[in-house]
């Protein structure tokens, strides 16, 4: 499953991530790695961005965003 399937209060294990170039490079520098455990906090009124909670800080990333990393739930 990716990322961006996660409901509210569940959290999972970050599997892989895909992408290329600089959107790659962002997400890893978020701390987004494989094996990082990921917490979904909210996502906004719209449905996009959405907000996760990662090594005790929070992130938000577009959906289309977080359906470049795969995810197993923890």
């Amino acid at each position: 499953m990716t990322l961006d399937q996660l409901q509210p209060g569940q959290i999972a294990t970050v599997t892989a991530i895909g992408g290329d170039g600089p959107l790659r490079r962002r997400i890893l520098d978020m701390g987004l790695t494989t094996g990082v455990l990921i917490e979904m906090i909210k996502t906004s009124p719209f449905g996009d961005p959405l907000e996760y909670k990662v090594r005790d800080y929070h992130i938000s990333l577009r959906r289309d965003e977080a359906q470049l990393i795969e995810v197993e739930m923890s």
